[in-house]
């Protein structure tokens, strides 16, 4: 069977410091073919030019300047650029093992009911790494939260279909809901049994940014506008603010007459 080219697209905002260990480790695979895009999104620090001086070197590296536009709109510019029949994104600090797209790639051209295939990761800073404990995926737990990490291979069609990832989206966690809308109507996901993805905790990690009160009441409402459909088949009704407590609560409340 003949290989498929993968398009690993990277998008990256003031992650200067952490660029070329990030492109190495994809560069490191032992699948080819592949290509690189690496979308620039309006950095201010010394991104570009580590992004030009790596695709000086590596003729599998394309970089893509644009203005400002958030980490939703910067995948989207790498999936539409993409050249590949299979898509892994991989934001600009973090890191892959050699053997993590081949693994993925065997299994999305062995079974055709498979739409996402992932794995094992592990957290890292400065002071060390740590597995990352993620929920085992069914759709009622994605209903509830997130375990897919967004460096996950998919096919670009299957992106495409769902409008890739929603840019209107700025309270974060845009990967859980573009889960969500590729997996709701059906398809397989796959964890691989192995380690192949490193995520890198920094001060300034976006995941701590959205991690507030506020920016939770907002995605909630936001996934509930656009996933109603969902929740309502997989938690009776929609997401809670105590998201665990959704399905329990929305059964109480339509025991009671109030949904």
């Amino acid at each position: 069977m003949k290989s498929v080219l993968v398009s690993v697209v990277i998008p990256c905002y003031n992650q200067g410091k952490y660029l070329e260990e990030t492109v190495q480790s994809v560069l490191a695979s032992s699948y080819r073919p592949l290509e690189v895009l690496l979308v620039n999104d309006g950095s201010i620090d010394n991104s570009l030019e580590v992004a030009m001086s790596l695709q000086r070197k590596h003729k599998e590296l394309t970089v893509i300047d644009q203005a400002n536009g958030g980490v939703a709109k910067a995948r989207n510019t790498g999936v539409r650029a993409a050249k590949g029949e299979i898509i892994l994104p991989l934001d600009g600090d973090d890191k892959i093992s050699a053997d993590y797209i081949g693994a993925g790639v065997e299994l999305l051209r062995e079974r055709a009911e498979v739409k996402v295939v992932y794995c094992k990761a592990v957290k890292f800073s400065e002071a060390g790494q740590k597995p990352w404990k993620l929920k085992p995926f069914s759709l009622a737990a994605l209903a509830r939260d997130n375990m897919i990490f967004v460096a996950a291979l998919f096919r670009k069609a299957d992106a495409l279909a769902v409008g890739g990832f929603s840019e209107d989206m700025h309270m974060g966690r845009e990967d859980w809901e573009f889960w969500i809308k590729m997996l709701k109507d059906g398809g397989e996901v796959v964890q691989l049994p192995f380690v192949g993805f490193y995520y890198r905790m920094t001060p300034d990690s976006k995941r701590k940014k959205t991690g507030t009160g506020k920016r939770k009441r907002e995605r909630i409402a936001y996934l509930n506008a656009r996933h109603r459909d969902f929740f309502e088949r997989e938690l009776n009704g929609p997401l809670r603010f105590q998201r665990s407590w959704s399905r329990a609560y929305n059964t109480l409340l339509r025991w009671v007459g109030k949904i």
